[in-house]
């Protein structure tokens, strides 16, 4: 083998080096970066520098894998909306797949072309989570792509949480590059939000994740919408390990939730709703049949959506429950588990307002101090108050009730692992004050078993 300063390859880029020295890196020129994204397929585009404060939070994660960012490249692709909008939501997941896969190839075929005139480029995942080495207890993402597109001009977030493009609409999905150079001109957001708060999105939400007053319940629309993703698979595969036989499994999951739990397996996953997409009317491009005749654009869209016959997953004794029983009694309630179990303390709290039951909490104004020792030491205060949750580090105000707990055997209860009246017996959890406020605690959080 030839020696290191001898080898081909080594000789050549010497050579190169030589002949073409380094120039000083220069800014692309936002315009001509501009065409050479809608050429790879991208219907809108907009430019975001690395340091921008709106994106602070998302700094250490992508510098950490990307080290050169210098530019995000945030880009939209445009959806068929009437495949969205049918009540037979395997020609919407269908139009889903088909986008995702296509903002995908986009991104991939941004970085070689980046790669041809010397500019290194990273695109991670438009669609999925896939860092499931960090489920449940972080974010399982690399990039947030909903504020990266809001700075990047390319529209605001509608009441329910998705990107509202001003002239695409909500039928989009949205994709972002980094780069390691940056460019002539930055976007910034634009100065409207392109939501028209018609609300047809809380009328058309089977689980009432949508509030009217502009809240919205994570666990809802996760525990539904996604149930045949993480949580949901969690959830059925343990159904299976605790079930006797084939036929105890058959009373616990119907042929069609088998049937289409395989189906999301083998082809892609499914969305079980989703209709907050469907029925948003906002966007240049998607707003004029709901603005000439509003009757029948919710007789065409929405109502569809609303009157069908389905199964709608809700976590027993959460604020979706209740919605589905009273607003939808056409749908029929299946209780299930959302398939969230913290792995850690920090997991725990992160997850605490992402879970968190606004109606059960109706009345219940109180301060928790919470402790935990062994394993993982964490102190923490979590405030109970009008209809809303707080979690801060660290002992804050006045505690009406104290908890102080080894953190293994919290998880453990919090598994259906350990037993609560163990735990206090062996002093493994400690409680100062009313047992009535950690009752009501747990019934704030159904899916964190606290009752």
């Amino acid at each position: 083998m030839a020696k290191f300063d001898n080898h081909p390859t080594v000789r050549w880029w010497r050579e190169q080096s030589t002949n073409n020295p380094k120039t000083s890196t220069v800014a692309l020129n936002s315009d001509s970066l501009r065409t050479l994204c809608l050429d790879a397929g991208a219907d809108d585009v907009g430019f975001v520098e690395i340091y921008r404060p709106a994106i602070a939070d998302q700094h250490a994660e992508i510098l950490a894998v990307f080290p050169p960012t210098k530019t995000l490249i945030s880009f939209v692709c445009c959806m068929n909306r009437e495949s969205v909008r049918t009540p037979a939501r395997s020609i919407a997941n269908l139009e889903f797949h088909a986008n995702y896969d296509h903002a995908d190839e986009v991104a991939r075929n941004l970085v070689k072309a980046f790669a041809q005139i010397g500019v290194r480029a990273l695109n991670p995942s438009v669609a999925f989570p896939m860092e499931m080495d960090r489920y449940p207890d972080k974010k399982a993402w690399i990039i947030s792509h909903k504020p990266v597109a809001v700075e990047a001009g390319l529209g605001h977030i509608g009441i329910h949480r998705n990107v509202i493009h001003p002239k695409f609409g909500n039928f989009i999905a949205l994709g972002t590059v980094l780069i390691d150079t940056e460019v002539t001109e930055y976007a910034h957001p634009i100065n409207y939000n392109p939501c028209i708060e018609c609300k047809l999105c809380v009328a058309a939400c089977p689980v009432g994740a949508i509030g009217a007053d502009g809240s919205f319940s994570f666990s809802a629309c996760y525990t539904h919408n996604y149930r045949e993703f993480m949580g949901g698979f969690t959830d059925w595969t343990e159904t299976i390990a605790d079930s006797k036989s084939a036929s105890d499994y058959r009373k616990k999951v119907s042929a069609s939730e088998s049937a289409s739990m395989w189906q999301s397996l083998s082809f892609k996953p499914n969305y079980k709703a989703a209709y907050c997409i469907a029925a948003c009317p906002a966007g240049e491009d998607v707003i004029a049949p709901f603005l000439s005749d509003r009757k029948a654009f919710i007789k065409d869209v929405v109502k569809p959506l609303q009157d069908k016959t389905e199964t709608i997953y809700v976590v027993p004794g959460s604020d979706a429950e209740n919605y589905v029983v009273k607003h939808f009694p056409n749908k029929t309630v299946k209780l299930v588990s959302s398939g969230i179990r913290p792995q850690s303390i920090q997991g725990f709290l992160f997850g605490l307002p992402l879970l968190f039951q606004r109606n059960q909490s109706e009345g219940l104004s109180a301060i928790y101090h919470f402790t935990f020792t062994g394993s993982e030491s964490r102190r923490a205060t979590v405030t109970i108050q009008n209809k809303m949750v707080r979690v801060q580090e660290g002992h804050l105000g006045k505690a009406n009730i104290s908890v102080t707990a080894d953190s293994k055997t919290w998880l453990g209860f919090l598994g259906k692992e350990q037993n609560l009246i163990w735990a206090l017996l062996r002093c493994k959890i400690r409680v100062s004050g009313s047992l009535k406020l950690l009752q009501a605690f747990g019934k704030c959080f159904p899916t964190c078993n606290i009752h």
